[in-house]
């Protein structure tokens, strides 16, 4: 089966779940953002990637927007040289409103990762000679608020078929990828690869999620992953 078709399945088979309150809102850029998220999978997935960054799901300025994992918007269009059409979702919350390419708000983790890639690397192309981005979890979850809720928070009946789907998707996507190995970005993201991939032949590693939710990502995030997927053995040489 292609990436196209495993992705595709994957979207179908969240968008039939349903997820009580603390949830309020539920994204599926899978969906509504499928021109730019299967043009990036289309350019940039290849297999025998030796390395895939695994995140947890999107964050509402990043893939939400760009339907790219990360996807602050600068770097999806100027970097990676994406830019198609998105159609909303019917029901949006009115403080996390979807707005594609012309979203203004940044997505800080992406705008960390990204920039890291794009000094560390040059161009999109040769990142992604060594690495591939990808999500566990495809979804976007808001409280009432707004607020963000990322999937470990779910409560655990409305997550078990979720991460049921996801688990499955994810074995599938790398038996394609075929990495040598799989780093977590996160402790989240780390222990769902251990966990699903347990049986695979992949190596495993971790490293800091650039959130700036996260203390320790707000003190020099870009170095610190630098020192972290060096020692992994993902860096040949130290950043110029």
């Amino acid at each position: 089966m292609s990436l196209l078709a495993l992705d595709r399945k994957l979207s179908r088979a969240v968008a039939a779940l349903s997820f009580p309150e603390p949830v309020h809102h539920v994204y599926n850029p899978l969906d509504y953002a499928r021109k730019p998220h299967e043009e990036y999978l289309r350019r940039f997935a290849k297999p025998q990637v030796p390395f895939v960054l695994l995140g947890m799901n999107p964050g509402p300025w990043g893939m939400a927007q760009t339907g790219v994992p990360f996807g602050e918007v600068g770097f999806v269009r100027d970097w990676m040289g994406i830019e198609k059409p998105v159609e909303p979702p019917q029901h949006q919350h009115p403080k996390r409103p979807i707005q594609g390419f012309s979203c203004t708000r940044s997505e800080v983790s992406g705008k960390r990762l990204w920039g890291w890639a794009q000094q560390r690397f040059g161009t999109a192309e040769a990142f992604f000679q060594q690495f591939f981005v990808l999500n566990y979890c495809p979804l976007v979850f808001m409280a009432e608020s707004g607020r963000n809720l990322t999937p470990d928070k779910l409560p655990a009946d409305s997550a078990a078929p979720l991460f049921h789907h996801c688990d499955q998707a994810l074995r599938e996507t790398i038996a394609w990828l075929q990495p040598k190995m799989v780093i977590g970005i996160g402790k989240f993201a780390e222990r769902k690869a251990r966990e699903v991939l347990a049986a695979t032949a992949v190596d495993f590693g971790f490293v800091l999620h650039p959130s700036p939710a996260s203390p320790m990502a707000n003190r020099g995030w870009a170095e610190q992953a630098e020192k972290q997927l060096r020692a992994l053995g993902a860096l040949e040489n130290p950043c110029a």
